[in-house]
């Protein structure tokens, strides 16, 4: 039977192969998370966490833009509040509110036929009307993460935007590499979704991610 790895789990095992992702901190209660507020400085994101959680925006699990502490203070008692028996066990996460005018989607998937492959797509609102994904199987290496992003066709949101700078394609490939020795190092991975793989002066951080443990694959 396979089990989801909460978000911050998630988060910290993709952490561990090289995917940079952002800074938070996980506490149990909302006094805690005013002071985790207070440390990583305002504005801040308040998320509720829990391996049970797999969709947080849908139902109304995420705060963002909390630039006081009694704006925590409340976020976290409604989404505490918000727990569901199904849920399991819960925490919060406080994270520093992070901005970027593009998003891209990164993750491993294991294909029936093929087997395990790595994924990156152009993310944001309109990631799935537009399908860009390209797609090759484990093990990578630098050149092909690459030739991966060349395959995607919304190439001029790789490029400078809106005073951004072009997306740094070397730290996006090592991203996408990582992922790679993730798969060939946990073979009970059924898949990582990274999502969004937001794009801040140029380069990758993981503000979200979600991990599927299954069996070990033959």
């Amino acid at each position: 039977m396979g089990r989801t790895l909460s978000e911050h789990e998630s988060k910290r095992l993709v952490a561990e192969f090289g995917v940079p992702v952002v800074a938070e901190r996980e506490v149990r209660t909302a006094a805690e998370a005013v002071r985790a507020a207070e440390d990583l400085g305002h504005l801040v994101v308040v998320k509720l966490n829990g391996a049970g959680i797999a969709h947080k925006t849908e139902r109304g699990l995420v705060r963002l833009g909390l630039a006081t502490s009694e704006q925590v203070q409340v976020a976290a008692e409604e989404l505490l509040g918000r727990a569901q028996p199904e849920d399991g066990e819960v925490t919060l996460l406080v994270a520093p509110m992070v901005r970027g005018s593009r998003e891209l989607i990164a993750g491993l998937h294991h294909d029936p036929q093929f087997g395990r492959c790595v994924m990156v797509g152009i993310g944001g609102v309109l990631a799935e009307a537009t399908a860009d994904v390209a797609f090759a199987l484990v093990p990578i290496d630098a050149t092909d993460a690459l030739e991966m992003l060349d395959a995607l066709s919304g190439q001029a949101l790789l490029g400078p935007v809106r005073g951004e700078p072009a997306l740094d394609r070397d730290a996006v490939a090592e991203v996408l590499e990582g992922l790679s020795r993730l798969a060939t190092a946990r073979p009970d991975i059924e898949s990582v979704d990274v999502n969004p793989l937001l794009i801040t002066d140029g380069r990758p951080l993981a503000v979200d991610a979600l991990v599927e443990v299954g069996e070990a694959a033959s």
